[in-house]
């Protein structure tokens, strides 16, 4: 590895970050500036920065390295991780949108008037977000260290200040001009460097990359017990619809102008995501022909920044793998973003307005309770991912997409188009869901021996969690009929009717 050309190019990744967001610091100046950039941002722009934000350390490092160590079976998840963006655009993006919200639980309060459902929803929030940010600083402290040989704590320390200092400057204008920048530059990162040793490799006159028969085989199991065909379709239903339920993704669908934008940012989502997901395998092919087997204490995930190295070396594969460190840098830091914006938005609502308020007499003055909260937003997910055994950049987001798709899914699937869900009803769905996935979570953690059915159920409880938290919010709602909120009606129309039938109806008026 080139330590100095590595080391700049995180440097450079980093100043751009501060630079792009200082932008935004001297274009917010209101309170929905900070919160959704004045609902103007176009859906080009929104969809580059919806691809930066998402396309995180799991997309850049980890599915490389799952497709390396377990084979074509890890193919599946950039095809989960697209479909959500389908499902979004079908279902949920223009409601979403005409909701008027500034974050998720804005829009469950609104939709069941009740305080406690939104009270509920800014706990998981926080902790979808916090439980996402923390692979981001362990990636980003792995890759530090093998890049440049910093200590293990500097990476993720770097990204938390950077961040912090990003969100706080201008809020969401910052962000968004700080993602879609980075999403361009990841996808150059990733790109080139693929395309470089694919054409060195066939110019030498070696074949297509072989790779052991064994790896080919899709759902086989990966060891005694194991449920390959369980695994992998719970994985899917988790990034399906558990991109949906992030809220570091829906926020960005309040920027848009109208429900109209919000659409057309999807469609172009969708073929961002699927240009970015090409790349990935490409590096876990060639990583099985240059690495074999991976030296003991190596990590797959840091297979990508390896390959460079390996298969070119010189000052050649010192310049990719400083490109490599840049992406990857550039992943961490827009998404890590975009999930301390959300965070912060329910911090700042939720704890620290109230109290400054009280404080002040008042009102909070200003941004003021926003930027301690995009301090707090970080800092506690870092200090998290010092003291947490690394599980893998793209185990540990699959473990968020599996939280968020058992509890905010179904709460904003029915929500939107079910006029029958009682206030009891979406209660009971957000905390069995919740229940359900973080104690599956917390006994994989603490029973790490379990095998067979007991451990693929409890590490991938998608498949049976979300369609228990839909089950349980139906019956109760239909056993409550007297919960539906009086104001189900005019919230749903609301959501459903078209900006161009608004505009027409207002001008008949007038």
């Amino acid at each position: 590895m080139s330590h100095p050309l590595s080391l700049a190019a995180v440097v450079l990744v980093c100043l751009t970050t501060l630079a792009v967001g200082g932008l935004g610091l001297r274009l917010s100046r209101r309170t929905s500036d900070f919160y959704v950039a004045g609902r103007t941002v176009s859906p080009r722009l929104n969809a580059s920065a919806i691809g930066g934000e998402y396309l995180s350390a799991a997309s850049f490092l980890g599915v490389a390295g799952l497709v390396y160590g377990v084979g074509v079976d890890m193919l599946w998840l950039p095809v989960g991780y697209t479909l959500g963006y389908l499902v979004l655009l079908v279902m949920v993006a223009a409601p979403m949108r005409r909701s008027g919200a500034y974050t998720l639980p804005d829009f469950a309060e609104a939709r069941l008037g009740s305080r406690s459902i939104r009270l509920v929803s800014s706990l998981l929030v926080v902790a979808i977000g916090w439980l996402y940010l923390v692979p981001q600083f362990q990636g980003a402290s792995l890759t530090l260290t093998l890049v440049t040989g910093a200590p293990s704590w500097v990476g993720g320390l770097v990204v938390m200040v950077v961040i912090a200092a990003a969100v706080g400057a201008g809020g969401m204008r910052s962000i968004t001009f700080v993602q879609a920048v980075q999403y361009w530059v990841k996808l150059t990162a990733l790109a080139v460097p693929a395309c470089i040793l694919l054409f060195l490799w066939f110019r030498s006159g070696h074949p297509a990359p072989s790779v052991p028969a064994e790896w080919n085989i899709p759902l086989q199991p990966t060891g005694a017990g194991d449920h390959p065909t369980y695994r992998t379709a719970s994985t899917v239903l988790a990034l399906c619809l558990g991109t949906m339920g992030l809220p570091h993704v829906l926020v960005r669908y309040y920027t848009n102008p109208d429900g109209i934008g919000a659409r057309r940012t999807t469609v172009t989502v969708i073929a961002l995501l699927g240009v970015f997901y090409l790349l990935p395998p490409v590096y876990g092919a060639l990583g099985r022909v240059a690495f074999p087997e991976l030296p003991p204490g190596v990590r797959s995930d840091s297979l990508v920044l390896r390959l460079p190295g390996e298969m070119l070396g010189g000052l050649g594969g010192d310049l990719l793998t400083a490109m490599l460190a840049g992406g990857a840098f550039a992943a961490f830091l827009s998404t890590a973003s975009g999930l301390a914006m959300s965070v912060t938005g329910v911090l700042d609502q939720e704890v620290l307005r109230p109290r400054l308020a009280r404080y002040t007499g008042g009102d909070a003055p200003g941004v003021r309770g926003f930027r301690y909260a995009a301090v707090a937003a970080v800092v506690i997910p870092y200090v998290l991912s010092r003291v947490t055994e690394p599980l893998g950049v793209a185990t540990t987001v699959g473990l968020a997409f599996a939280v968020a798709a058992a509890t905010f899914a179904p709460l904003i699937i029915l929500g939107v188009w079910w006029r029958r869900l009682s206030t009891a009803g979406a209660m009971a769905g957000l905390l069995v869901g919740g229940l359900a996935t973080g104690l599956s979570l917390g006994a994989t953690a603490v029973r790490g021996d379990l095998d067979g059915w007991p451990a693929a159920l409890l590490a991938n409880p998608a498949l049976w969690a979300v369609p228990l938290a839909f089950f349980v919010a139906v019956v109760v709602s239909l056993a409550t009929p007297g919960r539906i909120p009086p104001s189900t009606t005019r919230t749903l129309v609301r959501l459903h009717t078209p900006e161009r039938v608004r505009l027409a109806r207002s001008r008949a008026r007038d």
